[in-house]
């Protein structure tokens, strides 16, 4: 019964992930602006250096909402 709530927070994590890459590249386009690119940017950092360093603040976050879920990318 667990997996299912683990499940629910990894495509909370995606869906999240998703969200910021779509709002940064809409952004640019709606205005122009490159400096916008700085988040789909740091959003791609993090991802990437998330499995060396073992913590995403993503699921820092969902950590603590989803107490009831097993703790996911805690720095362990």
């Amino acid at each position: 019964m667990n997996v299912a709530k683990n499940i629910k927070k990894v495509r909370a994590h995606d869906a999240i992930c998703g969200v910021l890459y779509l709002i940064s590249v809409g952004l640019t386009i709606q205005t122009g602006n490159l400096d916008f690119l700085y988040i789909a940017i740091a959003v791609g950092v993090l991802q990437v250096i998330s499995p060396f360093t073992k913590f995403c603040p993503v699921y820092f976050t969902l950590n603590k909402l989803m107490s009831e879920t097993d703790p996911m990318q805690n720095g362990k």
